[in-house]
């Protein structure tokens, strides 16, 4: 890969990795940080609950904001806006100031994970494409591993203020990376900012993502979390129907007429139902099932980082070799059958095999993450890359929100059949074997892929399949139409 394409998606990946590592590092402080506030620890879970539906409700304007103003000047803005709120959630002094501040937070994590990938997409040929994506897939895995054991060191021997801190210098230092190299790169003629749009899938994604994260807490009766689900079904359904009438809607539906983009997007998200349910099952059947601490927990752990970083070389070879189609079926399988073994962990298993399945899972996963990027951008054309960024990033979030409640929801059930009151190892059985089979049949989706899928990406074959859409005049990338 050309040293400038490497540059640009390790730019991206810093501050993607900035805002990951911050979304999960909070959960472990959250007790010392009630007791500073004196109040009770789950009245905190709303400080987690507000960054998230903060993320629904803006993820949707990133890719028009993008085209509007420049990708360059969005995403340096949003490290801005992060950073502002880390040094307003260190500030905090009470729950009320820390929800408003997260909310600040969540707003420059919206637009940081669209737009930056945006700025991957349209600067980087589709020849190395899954090279600089590979880099892109590491942030995802590394910040729900690393969070917690970083979150315990910090609360252990600092000041919990500091889990926010630390992002100021990554912040600082992303600032000036991404002035000095990240292109330029904007749309002429972009249309007025859909507002119904916006209010549609605002409220449609937050009532969901709201309605996930509550029914992992327990916190609300049933019959409400029913409610405010069918009225964030409702929402998204009313914005299919205005995007069909609305001449450039803030989120292009079409984009799924494209077969490879809408089976990455549907496969994708069954996929990353699975995946969203780790980083609760695996700390809390450590510490919990195991009685490990929450450092030693974090140890482990990190051991799906490594395999994320052992596969970021060998997944442009693995591609090429293969092709999407087999890759994203046997690797899916694959998948699926290591994260149902882990129902199969007991405390009197040795810690090598535990740190060793955890290291092979994290290869399949991170060679299915980059699989699943690249191939969701193999025939969108430049024109359409900011709103295909902004449909997946979407769907990314709601994916892994529901993945989290998912696990969460199993438990509880779990708990319930087997009525005793404390959680214990063999209670985390179910909760794998079901999200273990989500992620099997996310691999099955993929039958419908043709052979020649992404070609033009991977390099799998000679011929490679023309594009299904079509690419509009008026890119302009560094003052220059193209």
């Amino acid at each position: 890969m050309h040293p400038s394409y490497r540059t640009l998606a390790l730019i991206v990946a810093a501050a993607l990795f900035m805002e990951n590592l911050d979304g999960t590092i909070i959960a472990t402080a959250l007790p010392a940080i009630a007791r500073d506030f004196g109040v009770a620890p789950l009245s905190l879970n709303l400080a987690i609950t507000a960054y998230l539906l903060s993320l629904c409700i803006f993820i949707p304007i990133s890719g028009w904001a993008a085209d509007r103003f420049g990708a360059r000047r969005v995403f340096s803005g949003a490290i801005v806006v992060f950073m502002a709120g880390s040094v307003a959630c260190a500030a905090a002094n009470g729950p009320e100031t820390l929800v408003m501040a997260r909310i600040l937070q969540g707003m420059g994590g919206a637009m940081m994970v669209p737009v930056g990938r945006l700025v991957i997409l349209r600067a980087v040929p589709k020849g190395e494409l899954i090279k600089a994506l590979t880099w892109l897939t590491i942030p995802a895995l590394l910040g729900p591993v690393m969070g917690p054991p970083i979150g315990g060191f910090i609360v252990t021997f600092h000041d919990w203020r500091w889990i926010f801190l630390i992002n100021i210098p990554v912040g600082i230092l992303g600032l000036f990376l991404a002035h000095r190299y990240i292109p330029h790169i904007r749309a002429e003629g972009v249309a007025k900012l859909d507002g119904i749009g916006f209010m549609l899938t605002a409220c449609g994604l937050a009532a969901l993502v709201f309605t996930f994260e509550a029914v992992g807490r327990s916190s609300l009766a049933p019959l409400t979390l029913v409610f405010i689900a069918l009225f964030g079904v409702a929402a998204l359904l009313g914005y299919a129907f205005h995007a069909r009438r609305h001449p450039a809607p803030l989120v292009n539906l079409t984009l799924l007429k494209v077969s490879t983009y809408r089976l990455a997007i549907l496969g994708g998200s069954l996929f990353r139902i699975g995946i969203g349910a780790l980083p609760i099952l695996l700390p809390l059947l450590l510490q919990l099932g195991f009685g490990m601490s929450a450092f030693a927990s974090g140890l482990i752990t990190f051991a799906s980082a490594a395999g994320a970083l052992v596969m970021k070389g060998a997944t442009q070879l693995v591609l090429k070799a293969f092709g999407f189609r087999r890759v994203l079926i046997v690797n899916g399988i694959l998948s699926g059958v290591i994260m149902m073994g882990y129902a199969l962990f007991q405390p009197g298993l040795p810690q090598t095999i535990i740190f060793t399945a955890l290291l092979f899972g994290g290869m399949l996963r991170s060679l299915q993450f980059t699989a699943l990027n690249a191939l969701s951008y193999a025939d969108i054309g430049d024109s359409a890359m900011s709103s295909a960024s902004t449909f997946s990033a979407m769907m990314q979030q709601l994916a892994l929100s529901l993945g989290a409640g998912t696990a969460a929801f199993t438990l509880h059930m779990t708990l319930a059949t087997r009525g005793h009151a404390g959680l214990q190892a063999g209670d985390f059985q179910p909760a794998y074997l079901i999200v273990g089979g989500l992620v099997i049949l996310s691999a099955l989706m993929f039958l419908r892929l043709p052979r020649a899928a992404g070609a033009n990406v991977s390099g799998n074959l000679s011929a490679t399949p023309k594009a299904e859409v079509t690419v509009q005049a008026g890119t302009v990338i560094d003052g220059k139409a193209r």
